[in-house]
């Protein structure tokens, strides 16, 4: 099940491809965290890939494992460890050469229960973990050989980070599922017994984005589902499947989720780990 450093370099010749492997966290974590996931790429081509984050309502906690491997749309290279918010539209990145990623994908709530930070500060932003706390978690994780140890880390360190006052995270949480669930915002005020500015303080402070956002990504979500299958007849048929008003707001959408069309993202990206496709020419 390990994919070590060295046997990335023993496999070089062998094969050609990008590997993406989930894991489920443990018990105490499954509130907060959706999984812990590696994505490597053993074969060191020369060429510059282009990949895209696409919205999708998920905050995580980023570790790549050697620096200047990932490079923003304005060239600029991404931190080794960090935290990503909530992001309302996608973003690129490059790389070139092999490469190895870890992360967890957390709950929309997540970064508010893990670095008890108003999740807002963080909307479309990545953030250095050291810039938020102090801790030794980057030089275990430096210095851990086997993947698994380097899971265990990320997963103690999120563990070691529990919040004691789960009140309101609960509440937001929820509110989540109940969005994913395809419940109105007028649905969740009266199931929560809250006004709307409440609601909507609550989604700013514990989410990081407004509930009607997070609908408009959860709705675009279940479209890009479909779309992946190939379980639909035509845009038209997708874009009422997926609860939007005609194919004209379906495909606003889209392209300010993924920014691009259903046909070219179907035509020119290959996607290894969800919401993260490499897009060929």
């Amino acid at each position: 099940m390990t994919t070590t450093n060295l046997e990335c370099n023993t496999f070089v010749r062998k094969v050609i491809f990008m590997h993406y492997r989930a894991y489920l966290p443990e018990v105490a974590l499954s509130d907060y965290v959706h999984s812990f996931w590696v994505l490597e790429d053993c074969v060191d081509q020369s060429a510059i890939r282009d990949f895209t984050i696409i919205a999708d309502g998920v905050p995580a906690l980023i570790y790549q494992e050697t620096p200047d491997l990932f490079y923003d749309d304005k060239g600029k290279s991404m931190d080794q460890f960090y935290v990503y918010g909530q992001f309302d539209s996608y973003t690129k990145q490059q790389v070139q050469g092999s490469f190895r990623i870890l992360g967890a994908y957390l709950k929309p709530i997540g970064i508010k229960a893990f670095f008890g930070i108003d999740a807002h500060e963080f909307k479309n932003k990545n953030i250095k973990v050291e810039d938020i706390l102090s801790s030794d978690v980057f030089e275990k994780l430096q210095a851990a050989f086997l993947l698994e140890h380097k899971i265990a880390i990320l997963s103690q360190f999120l563990l070691d980070r529990l919040p004691k006052d789960t009140g309101v995270l609960k509440k937001a949480n929820y509110a989540c599922s109940l969005i994913i669930q395809g419940h109105s915002v007028v649905d969740i005020q009266s199931e929560l017994g809250m006004s709307e500015r409440s609601l909507e303080r609550l989604f700013r402070y514990q989410v990081g984005m407004s509930a009607k956002m997070c609908m408009r990504i959860a709705r675009f979500q279940a479209s890009l589902t479909l779309l992946r299958t190939g379980d639909y007849k035509d845009l038209t048929w997708l874009a009422y499947s997926s609860n939007y008003y005609d194919q004209s707001h379906f495909i606003r959408d889209f392209k300010a989720f993924t920014g691009t069309t259903p046909r070219d993202y179907k035509a020119h990206s290959q996607e290894q780990l969800p919401n993260f496709p490499e897009w060929k020419k």
